[in-house]
Parts: C-alpha cells; sequence; structure tokens
C-alpha cells in the first residue's frame, strides 16, 4: 500500500511541477470570458449612442418648433416626425407627441394649448400635465412653453443582459420669435 502511495505522491508531485499546456488550458477558459466583456461592452456603448442620438432628435424637434411664427398643422407634424426619424437613425417603432401648454399663476397650473401626436400615443391631457409639475420648468404667469415627447424601441444586436426597451425623451423649449406656437386644423 505504502508503494502505491509513494507513486500516487509521485505521480501528483510531476504534474503539479508540468507546465506544458498551461497557456491552452488559460485561454480555453479567459477566450469565452474575454469575448462576453467585448460583446457586452459593445451593447452597452450602443444603447448609449442610440439614446443620445434620440435626444439630439428630440432638441433638433423642439428647436425647430419654438423658432416657427405661424401655425403648424397636421402636415408640418408629420414633417417634424419624418425628420426625427431620419435623425435617430436605426431606431424604430417611434412616436412623437407635441404639447403647447402654459402656466395660470391664478389657478397654480399648467394648463394645455393644444397637444398632438404621431405614431400611436394618446394626447397629453390638463391632468396628464398635472402629473408632470415636478418634471416641467417653473415659469412666469401666461408664458407659454414647447413639450416635445419621443419614443423609440432599441434592441439590442446582442444578447448579453440588456432587454429590449423604449427609449423615452422629454424635451421643453419657450417660443423664440412669436408668444405662442398655434395649432391650424387646416
Amino acid at each position: 500500500m505504502s508503494k502505491l502511495k509513494a507513486a500516487f505522491k509521485n505521480r501528483i508531485a510531476r504534474f503539479a511541477g508540468e507546465t506544458e499546456g498551461t497557456v491552452a488550458i488559460e485561454a480555453v477558459i479567459a477566450l469565452p470570458i474575454l469575448f462576453w466583456a467585448f460583446l457586452a461592452s459593445f451593447v452597452f456603448f450602443d444603447a448609449y449612442r442610440q439614446n443620445s442620438i434620440n435626444i439630439k432628435a428630440a432638441y433638433t424637434v423642439g428647436d425647430m418648433l419654438s423658432r416657427e411664427t405661424n401655425s403648424i398643422d397636421g402636415d408640418y407634424l408629420d414633417g417634424m416626425k419624418s425628420l426625427f426619424d431620419y435623425l435617430a437613425g436605426p431606431a424604430r417603432n417611434t412616436k412623437m407627441r407635441v404639447t403647447v401648454l402654459q402656466w395660470d399663476e391664478e389657478d397654480d397650473a399648467y394648463i394645455r394649448d393644444w397637444s398632438k401626436t404621431r405614431g400611436g400615443v394618446t394626447e397629453l391631457t390638463n391632468n396628464d400635465l398635472a402629473a408632470l409639475t415636478n418634471d416641467l420648468p417653473i415659469m412666469a404667469d401666461n408664458e407659454r412653453l414647447i413639450l416635445v415627447e419621443t419614443w423609440s424601441h432599441y434592441t439590442p444586436p446582442f444578447n448579453v443582459g440588456l432587454a429590449e426597451r423604449d427609449m423615452y425623451n422629454f424635451v421643453f423649449t419657450s417660443p423664440r420669435f412669436s408668444p405662442l406656437l398655434p395649432w391650424s386644423n387646416g
């Protein structure tokens, strides 16, 4: 038995001192982890990049609306939605809501002048505005604001733990050259 024990110890000692093949074994262990980390970095960077593109596109739409001096209509809003889609690039299932609102100091509330949508989202109501009070800026009495909200669906290119999601942007701008951005039905 002691001869068998000595042979076993001898083989274990030789195995522990052996260094051939360790690089291959380390590569087999490390490469999948490195590959996953690379893909995860790519996916998270891509998600942040798409979110940044979406918010820049929303700011562009809001800025264009703030410079208008004439009333806008459905065709103009369709053009704004097309512009957002173009600027947002690969974003899918985009939606947009434009609302003009004002602050009424007497009622201590935001009041909607008009709200129009594209892409299947509902129009903003005065009750919805009450829920957004903490997100809207402090304004002077009867001052108006253009609120642009956009949604776009993001699907990660690889499955590394980041789920599909809707990216939501909330942008507000004051009208620049006129006190109000009116809506025209015709």
